[in-house]
């Protein structure tokens, strides 16, 4: 290969670069605008809105993202993958056992009231075994379940049984999700728990069940 050929290969490698590094910041860019659109206008905005408020077209959505669905999937992805990053972070702060899965249970209820269009736009859609954020949501649930099985076994000295941190944890989750997203509806009121209240009764039913109501611990 020669001089000649070299630099032209280079050049044309530099702007494919280039162009790739501007896709990919455009892409991150529209996203952004998305989920600002989402979380001012509601989980139903349309193609049209979430354009408008980003001060674009649809044609450019749909250039990046081929359909709604496309867009729906790509900004639930990452919605999720931050609820993920934030609620996992929170429990890895915390040394004791309860103090984490309090601090967890924290960081998620905050993270929906914060914004409850953009959790509903992520937990109400159905889901295909080929969409991107079903992964997303799958790993999340993942290393959620695993943090909760090694908290429960330190918290319990090693006396869990398989099948309980087998299909606790899961389980769990399933009842804080429904238990929060319960409390999410719920108009405010001064009957309404406070963040905190809620996250220390759903910590302590996770640790040590209905039970615990009787004589309420705390994280």
């Amino acid at each position: 290969m020669n001089k000649i050929t070299e630099a032209i290969n280079g050049e044309t490698d530099g702007r494919a670069s280039r162009w790739h590094a501007h896709r990919t910041a455009r892409h991150e860019e529209l996203l952004k605008l998305a989920r600002k659109a989402v979380h001012k206008l509601g989980p139903q905005a349309s193609m049209e809105d979430i354009a408008s408020l980003a001060k674009t077209s649809k044609p450019v959505y749909y250039r990046y993202f081929g359909d709604k669905e496309g867009l729906r999937q790509a900004l639930s992805a990452n919605v999720i993958n931050d609820f993920r990053e934030r609620v996992i972070a929170a429990a890895l702060a915390k040394d004791q056992e309860l103090s984490s899965m309090h601090a967890m249970v924290t960081a998620y209820l905050e993270l929906a009231a914060n914004s409850p269009n953009l959790y509903y736009f992520v937990t109400s859609a159905p889901r295909s075994a080929d969409d991107m954020s079903a992964g997303a949501l799958n790993d999340f649930f993942d290393e959620a379940s695993g943090m909760i099985s090694d908290r429960l076994l330190k918290l319990y000295d090693q006396k869990a049984t398989a099948a309980a941190l087998g299909y606790w944890p899961r389980a769990a989750l399933g009842m804080v999700r429904a238990a929060g997203e319960q409390w999410l509806r719920e108009p405010d009121s001064n009957s309404k728990p406070s963040i905190e209240t809620m996250a220390r009764e759903l910590t302590n039913w996770l640790a040590y069940g209905i039970a615990s109501t009787s004589g309420t611990k705390n994280p």
